[in-house]
């Protein structure tokens, strides 16, 4: 019989790219900064006229608060409402690599109990 245990580790709930990388003014220079692991913020963008689940992936505050791009259309629903929940939803870098002019950027997207 399993037994309850508590875990403080997050729940990796969604890997994917950053959508939109190309279109964000200064990337490029602060590409540098960026690493493996870091943490990211996710900000839920209600109002976007183009996807009504709109997930904005930037930077810490104390790392710049740079905007990196969104969660793909088609995949950030369901993290949209966990937001819109109030659940403590976050991320992390997993990989980077420049292909040709474009930042690819993936990360996971982790639910905090």
């Amino acid at each position: 019989m399993p037994t309850n245990t508590s875990s403080t580790a997050p729940l990796v709930i969604l890997e994917c790219l950053v959508a939109g990388t190309s279109h964000r003014e200064n990337l490029a220079q602060y590409e540098p900064q960026l690493h493996e692991g870091q943490p990211l913020v996710l900000h839920r963008e209600a109002d976007s006229p183009y996807d009504d689940w709109a997930v904005q992936v930037r930077t810490r505050p104390d790392a710049g608060d740079v905007w990196l791009g969104y969660l793909p259309e088609g995949r950030n629903e369901t993290v949209a409402r966990l937001l819109d929940a109030g659940r403590n939803i976050t991320a992390q870098l997993t990989y980077k690599s420049w292909e040709e002019d474009w930042l690819y950027l993936n990360i996971e997207v982790l639910l905090h109990e």
